[in-house]
């Protein structure tokens, strides 16, 4: 056999080739991501007479173009954990670290290691969508978290406690009271200022005009308190364009970020409804239209993870045993090496939990139960993601089974 081993970075990568006694058969050398290139690297392998064990770090989105050519070209190549192969590195004396030793430490760690190696094969197309929209999910999220900061930073100098009569409901945008408040009236009268000029009717008739469309029933009674807010505020930045453009625009960011997001949502709420396991998934207290194909997207085909315990590991919630001679610890972390991702869901799950407090459920009572033993907050919470996915392995293992 040969090892190929690969070092990825963007736009290129160093390739490194070994004999199966360990001897270079092709000294480090560049290959950019481009078709040629690609193409005469597989054609390169395909040549050689002895089969090929290609083992590369996935690297961000960098390594696709390389996995691309691999699987298309039917090579059989495996992905190893960036940090597991940095610890593969710490044993070597002299620790050099450039692209072209990395490629050769790769190529080492697949002669050595070939027997252990589990070739890459490509999920179903519907994981792979719903992963990719989960990420992208999360990136609307934060920049809706950024929009509505920045929003409520600028109300505090415009109209100082505001919030406390209008909350920011940003799940609703169109009929947010407070948002329709800024867009279209302050859009017209410009700060707190104005509005105090304008004097107590045509402001409360102004106002029951802006919330008559709102769904808030509550809105129409606010009026008064915002006009007494209005008289006992002390807004640093007054009547000013600049002021309202700013808010205006982060209105528009608010807005738009949640659109965004929820359309993602939707989309992935479509494709998570194709697939069988997402019933069961859905059937479980505390996942919802928002967390259920999310945590199904992160997960992927469970039929990948052969127990409820790699399902555990795989997100970074497992506890390794510590043990040495008469020495065993009973006080272990998790792991986190794992994904964050998951983690955090099904970490908002628990949060739903405790929320809703469905009595027969078993998560909640399991939560429960550790809470009465006097574990910590997060300590019991994350014991609840580990009896979560092992329940929900368990339950989809079965439904797969039967179909």
């Amino acid at each position: 056999m040969i090892a190929v081993g690969i070092d990825v970075s963007k736009s290129k990568s160093t390739v490194s080739i070994l004999n199966g006694d360990g001897s270079i058969r092709a000294k480090p050398f560049d290959v950019h991501h481009v078709a040629d290139e690609l193409q005469a690297l597989v054609d390169y392998i395909k040549r050689t007479s002895e089969p090929p064990t290609i083992l590369m770090e996935p690297t961000s989105h960098y390594h696709y173009p390389l996995l691309k050519a691999f699987t298309e070209a039917e090579l059989p190549v495996c992905l190893i954990n960036p940090y597991q192969m940095k610890k593969y590195g710490d044993t070597e004396l002299r620790k050099a670290k450039t692209d072209k030793r990395d490629s050769l430490r790769i190529a080492q760690y697949a002669l050595e290691k070939s027997y252990s190696l589990i070739p890459y094969t490509p999920q179903d197309q519907k994981y792979e969508d719903l992963r990719f929209l989960s990420r992208q999910y999360s990136q609307r999220i934060s920049t809706l978290t950024v929009a509505k900061v920045q929003l409520l930073s600028l109300l505090d100098e415009t109209m100082p406690g505001i919030t406390t009569i209008l909350p920011l409901k940003s799940r609703d945008p169109d009929n947010c009271v407070l948002l329709r408040f800024i867009k279209r009236f302050i859009k017209r009268f410009k700060s707190f200022d104005v509005i105090r000029k304008m004097g107590k009717t045509r402001f409360l008739d102004s106002y029951q005009v802006l919330v008559k469309k709102t769904k808030d029933r509550f809105a129409g009674s606010k009026g008064l308190a915002i006009y007494e807010l209005v008289l006992n505020s002390v807004t640093t930045r007054e009547e000013n364009p600049l002021s309202a453009m700013t808010q205006d625009q982060c209105v528009d960011l608010v807005s738009t970020s949640q659109k965004a997001a929820d359309e993602i949502n939707l989309q992935m709420r479509i494709i998570a409804e194709t697939m069988p396991e997402y019933k069961v998934l859905r059937s479980m207290a505390g996942v919802g239209d928002r967390l259920g194909p999310i945590i199904l997207g992160e997960i992927g085909d469970i039929r990948r993870f052969h127990s409820g315990k790699a399902l555990n590991a795989y997100a970074g919630n497992d506890a390794p045993p510590y043990q040495s001679g008469q020495f065993e610890s009973r006080n272990r972390h998790i792991s986190k090496r794992g994904n964050p991702a998951l983690r955090k869901a099904c970490f908002e799950v628990m949060q739903a939990l405790k929320l809703t407090k469905p009595q027969d459920d078993p998560v909640y009572l399991f939560l429960l139960k550790k809470e009465q033993e006097g574990k910590q907050y997060n300590v019991a919470k994350m014991a609840g993601v580990n009896k979560f996915l092992r329940i929900y392995y368990a339950r989809a293992m079965e439904t797969l089974k039967q179909q």
